[in-house]
């Protein structure tokens, strides 16, 4: 069965904030849209501040999900932090760039979630 792009993103999108509720993080900005790019999630545990790419596939046939965060996207959303923060009361935070990688069956429903916390932007 062939599932829109946007659809299954959203699906992603949506497991990860759960998935990121479920760990204690709080969910300051979804879809955050700058010139820059999008940030997918902006999240806070206590003192720390994480912005979250979420990548989102169903199965493995083109890869790992979280290999397409590669280094132009990087340098994308490196600018997109960065009007976040002036945008935003954002002081005497710790900064994380996460990502969760998500792997949907033919269902759409998860069958792996891998999370990167504290990757290099």
């Amino acid at each position: 069965m062939g599932f829109h792009k946007l659809e299954v993103g959203k699906t992603g999108e949506e497991i990860a904030t759960k998935f990121l509720k479920s760990r204690g993080f709080q969910i300051l900005a979804r879809n955050f849209r700058t010139n820059f790019g999008e940030l997918d999630i902006v999240a806070q545990k206590e003192n720390k501040i994480s912005f979250v790419e979420v990548k989102t596939r169903i199965g493995l046939t083109k890869g790992k999900p979280y290999e397409a965060v590669n280094k132009g996207k990087l340098n994308r959303l490196k600018k997109a932090v960065n009007y976040y923060l002036l945008n935003n009361n954002c002081k005497d935070v710790k900064l994380s760039f996460d990502v969760v990688s998500i792997v949907l069956n033919d269902s759409l429903k998860p069958e792996k979630i891998d999370y990167f916390q504290g990757m290099e932007i």
